[in-house]
């Protein structure tokens, strides 16, 4: 009857257990879809960051080909006004020349003028007496003819001579006004050369200021992206944890399960064998009150229980001895194969921006992933050995959900061949 009791209790407090289960499983899974979500907001805000990122560089990138531009065309500029610089150091040069020429013609003309005032003068004070009295005093009219015709020679040279200055100088000055305006032109050219030089200039620093905006922003977009790529890597480390509970939590809900269904299952034959031993001690109280009829009959009762006796034993040992050997075969299996997990679909990834969204990093344990070694999956320790198609790989790495192996290759090409598979996973000691 204490047996019956004792079983009583123990079932009483596997069922206690199992009831509590669930509480603790609902609080897990609440806090897994809680993680999930809060895990595809850093997703969706780590997208955004990297559209910003991509949206900032290339606007970036058309500022530096502006720049470019600008600085090219500053330069051209920069040449074009050293050549003006020298067109107007030339007309410069050769305007004061022409101005001396133009000084000398003047003086000149001013000296030839100057020298026929003084004979006009005398002329007109004098009258032609003199003129004629050269003419006349000629001895011969020969000399006359040549006198007069020298006097008349003297004034058209004069004449002539003045005329020639004065249209030297007219020339000169023309030419002075051609070379000034000239000089102007290049000073106009020049001056506009030097405002475009300068408006060019000022493109120059406020693209150069954008340029560095823009190079600033990107700075802290990517810390931004990194800091979401690390909360991200900490929510899937910390739902990667959840999910292990969880697995915990339902292996050790089955395992109740399971002892409470063989001890339910069991409790019968322990009635059975407790009465069967309150039969027995009934029926020898019974023979002992009776007293003995027959000492042959006795001693061939007890003869009988002895042999009886040693019988159940050797079943039982026999039957023992069966449970151990498939318990041994049982544990043979287990141990080359490793424990059963089921048939999960299958993946490939490589280590490229594609697929990890950044190129060349890290797993998320922290290692280096390799091909035929490296996995991914959630839902179990990183450093966990799985048994896929007769290759064993290590789980280093996250991003896929319990049931679903991301296997690791060298190229993007590879991972794209392999597909999508199912297989069979064991987990190994």
């Amino acid at each position: 009857m204490n047996k019956k009791r004792l079983l009583s209790w123990l079932l009483a407090g596997v069922l206690s257990v199992s009831l509590a289960v669930p509480a603790s499983a609902t609080s897990v899974d609440e806090e897994i879809a809680d993680t999930q979500s809060a895990k595809q907001e850093t997703q969706s805000s780590l997208d955004a960051a990297e559209n910003q990122i991509s949206s900032l560089e290339e606007t970036k990138r058309e500022f530096e080909v502006y720049l470019n531009e600008l600085n090219a065309e500053y330069i051209q500029l920069s040449q074009q006004i050293e050549e003006l610089e020298g067109q107007a150091q030339e007309k410069e040069a050769e305007l004061q020349e022409t101005r001396e020429k133009l000084k000398e013609a003047q003086a000149q003309a001013e000296e030839q003028y100057e020298g026929m005032k003084e004979r006009i003068s005398y002329m007109y004070e004098n009258g032609n007496t003199s003129y004629l009295e050269a003419i006349l005093s000629s001895e011969s009219f020969a000399e006359m003819i040549t006198r007069a015709e020298n006097i008349r020679q003297i004034s058209e040279y004069e004449k002539d001579t003045l005329d020639a200055y004065t249209e030297t100088q007219a020339t000169i000055k023309e030419h002075e006004e051609q070379i000034e305006k000239e000089s102007q032109e290049i000073e106009d050219l020049q001056n506009e050369k030097e405002s475009k030089q300068a408006e060019v200039q000022e493109l120059v620093d406020s693209t150069t200021e954008n340029i560095t905006s823009y190079a600033q922003q990107i700075s802290d977009s990517q810390a931004q992206a990194q800091s979401l790529l690390e909360e991200l890597t900490s929510q899937e480390i910390h739902l990667n944890e959840l999910l292990q509970a969880q697995a915990a939590e339902k292996e050790a809900a089955e395992a109740e399960a399971a002892a409470a269904a063989a001890a339910e299952e069991a409790a019968p034959a322990q009635d059975e064998a407790v009465e069967s031993q309150d039969q027995e001690v009934s029926d020898d109280s019974g023979e002992n009150d009776a007293g003995t009829t027959d000492s042959s009959e006795e001693t061939a009762d007890d003869s009988a229980s002895s042999d009886a006796a040693p019988e159940e034993p050797s079943q039982d040992t026999g039957s023992d001895s069966a449970d151990s050997d498939a318990a041994d075969s049982g544990a043979d299996t287990d141990s080359s194969q490793g424990t059963y997990l089921g048939n999960f679909k299958l993946t490939g990834y490589c280590n490229c921006a594609q697929c990890c969204g950044t190129a060349g990093n890290q797993t998320a344990s922290g290692t280096w992933p390799s091909a035929g070694r490296t996995v991914a999956m959630a839902g179990v320790p990183f450093g966990t050995q799985l048994l896929i198609n007769g290759t064993v790989y290590t789980v280093e790495d996250l991003g896929t959900p319990y049931g679903h192996v991301d296997i690791f290759f060298s190229s993007h090409q590879e991972a794209l061949n392999f597909g999508l598979q199912y297989a069979d996973v064991y987990r190994l000691s």
